[in-house]
């Protein structure tokens, strides 16, 4: 594993992960740590996961939680988050609550009707967090409010490992 960088994420990586939590609600996690290659991956890690690191004279390949890549997109720097980074925001706004059998379909790579959402918040941004009734996390969609048939358009979910080829 040549070429990769392990670091701590510097103050305006930080403030791209901030930004893109903003838009849903507040972020409760402050330490993030970056592996440098081909992207930038973003890790969610506490602090005593980051000092046993500092620690290693063999640097980890991952360590947290992966919760995104931060890229270049038009020469701007973006965060684009997976599911797991919702786990580290207090969502309150841009989030759907599905129905069941919604839920399931979402799950499934399926979009969703305007019928089998329960619930919505949605302001600024196109792109919601999706939750079953439970609170569960299912995925990122993405809200097309001038479709009744796909209503919101499914971007990333909880069942695309399942779904892999391999």
């Amino acid at each position: 594993m040549d070429g990769l960088r392990y670091r701590r994420a510097s103050a305006w990586e930080y403030e791209l992960i901030l930004r893109e939590a903003e838009k849903y609600g507040e972020l409760r996690q402050d330490t993030f740590a970056v592996v440098e290659g081909r992207f930038r991956d973003v890790y969610a890690v506490n602090d005593r996961v980051w000092r046993e690191i500092e620690g290693l004279k063999l640097k980890p390949y991952a360590y947290g939680t992966f919760v995104g890549t931060i890229k270049v997109d038009n020469l701007i720097e973006k965060f684009y988050p997976n599911v797991e980074f919702f786990y580290f925001v207090n969502v309150e706004r841009n989030y759907a609550v599905l129905t069941p059998k919604a839920g399931f379909l979402f799950t499934t790579g399926k979009d969703v009707p305007r019928g089998g959402v329960r619930s919505y918040n949605w302001r600024g941004t196109k792109k919601l967090v999706i939750y079953d009734e439970n609170g569960v996390i299912l995925g990122i969609g993405r809200i097309n409010p001038e479709s009744g048939k796909k209503f919101i358009l499914n971007v990333a979910d909880i069942g695309e490992l399942l779904r892999r080829k391999h």
